[in-house]
């Protein structure tokens, strides 16, 4: 597509929750709608605007003419330490706060010169106050679950679970007589699926929730959107899929897209990047001196945090599995404390183990070392690694993970879950046979096949190609 003369290119404004799992496939929506001629805003919160340019460096942000990012608040007060905010305090107040801001927002880039007027919004499926802004100003709204197709279905059905007395539940003796493995065999294109496989949010025991009710209502409003987008591939999720296409009558797989980002040349998007904490390119001049598939890449995300005992666990366990390991281990990991593992850890692991406090993923995970995951299954880690054709571990933490977990280990056979109550004898167990057993081998050839479809659906006329061609086509032209 040639470049359109300034007035009459079309002007898309990208609105992300403000938490790095939904920062990062915002922006290569945002790269892959710039390639196909469209003006980019970005509109970060202004506290993790601060954090990218301490991240990536006080120019990191300043864009291109037209790439641009710009900030409205949170609502929130700034915590002094450099983290993700509290997840439910940043729902609270994204849905209370954020709309007025944005009003405000629009109106400026529509009165600014050499800026084309704003034709169309993509912001998170969770930010879907942005729906009352694109109503007023006649434009399509195309929201973006970043979450799984198989989680996005969950959370489309939380409402009936509410109704339907699932939860929340009578009081906190359900979490252990067996309730969490109750069968819900309603939900279309899920059999078979338990209470504890469902996003964790319905594991509480208060109807007033934040979370129960702000995704209830925020998947319920998917159906007021021009679309809705998922980071996934048609054959990944089939049976899922085909079950929103039912109640969204349109809904687009898309992904994964750090494939479909791999397609188009990116030389001038290349130093628009997102990550919020300082990445240690280091880790991968380590993997360059290791044997082909001989490590195991163990990152738990941007979000989950841990005990200390489970992380000193979690050391043991790799420790004794004898398998070399590189690890992230982000600042803020540990919940209340700092990340201090034993220097008797640290000693006996110094020929086989490196620790970072974050590293570029995708390169990470394609590099001929890494033989497996060890992981908490959020989704980008999970289309990521599916990329990658590389078998997981799973330890989910918190919201939709525990149904991606559930999806990996039974639907896609690329993954083994670890008790929720870490330890070690588990841990190594686990690892071992991930490297060097039959089921490592067995969900290593799966995710090699899955990879080759992702590759598949993300090529020139692959599934996920066309439906990005026909969500700017019909939904962000119009």
């Amino acid at each position: 597509m040639g470049s359109l003369s300034v007035p009459n290119k079309p002007h898309a404004v990208c609105i992300p929750y403000p938490a790095q799992g939904h920062v990062n496939p915002m922006v290569k929506v945002a790269k892959l709608l710039h390639y196909r001629g469209f003006h980019i805003t970005f509109v970060n919160s202004k506290y993790n605007h601060k954090r990218l340019l301490k991240s990536r460096g006080p120019n990191a942000l300043d864009g291109l003419p037209d790439f641009r990012f710009e900030t409205i608040p949170d609502g929130l007060a700034e915590p002094d330490i450099d983290a993700t905010q509290d997840i439910p305090a940043l729902c609270d107040s994204t849905s209370k706060n954020c709309l007025a801001p944005f009003r405000q927002l629009l109106v400026e880039l529509n009165s600014s010169s050499g800026v084309p007027p704003v034709t169309c919004i993509v912001s998170d499926g969770v930010m879907s106050f942005t729906l009352n802004a694109a109503e007023e100003l006649g434009i399509p709204n195309v929201l973006f679950w970043t979450t799984s197709a198989c989680g996005f279905l969950a959370y489309m059905h939380y409402r009936r679970l509410i109704d339907r007395g699932f939860t929340p539940l009578k009081d906190e003796s359900y979490l252990k007589n067996g309730y969490l493995d109750t069968v819900i065999d309603w939900i279309p294109g899920m059999k078979n699926i338990s209470i504890r496989d469902l996003p964790s949010f319905v594991r509480t025991t208060d109807r007033n929730d934040i979370m129960l009710n702000f995704l209830a209502a925020e998947s319920e409003k998917a159906a007021k959107a021009s679309a809705v987008i998922v980071n996934t591939f048609d054959e990944f999720e089939h049976d899922v899929v085909e079950a929103l296409s039912s109640m969204l009558p349109r809904i687009y797989t898309i992904g994964p897209l750090h494939l479909l980002l791999n397609q188009i040349p990116q030389t001038h998007l290349n130093s628009i990047g997102s990550n919020l904490w300082k990445e240690e390119p280091e880790c991968l001049k380590w993997l360059d001196s290791k044997e082909p598939k001989s490590v195991v890449y163990v990152n738990f995300g941007s979000i989950t945090v841990m005990t200390a005992h489970q992380l000193v666990e979690f050391a043991w366990g790799l420790a004794n599995s004898k398998q070399t390991f590189l690890w992230i281990i982000r600042p803020d990991l540990v919940r209340g404390d700092s990340s201090i593992l034993p220097p008797e850890f640290l000693e006996g692991t110094k020929e086989t183990g490196l620790m970072a406090s974050w590293c570029p993923q995708e390169k990470v995970l394609n590099h001929p070392a890494i033989a497996g995951f060890l992981t908490h299954s959020g989704w980008n880690s999970t289309i990521e690694s599916i990329g990658s054709g590389v078998p997981m571990i799973c330890w989910p933490f918190f919201a939709e993970q525990q149904t991606n977990c559930r999806f990996a280990c039974t639907e896609w056979g690329v993954g083994m879950e670890i008790d929720n109550n870490v330890k070690r004898d588990e841990v190594e167990k686990l690892v071992r046979e991930l490297m060097e057993g039959e089921k490592g081998k067995e969900m290593r050839n799966k995710a090699m096949e899955w990879k080759k479809k992702a590759e598949e659906a993300a090529c020139l006329n692959g599934s996920s190609f066309l439906n990005l061609e026909e969500l700017i086509k019909q939904v962000l032209l119009k």
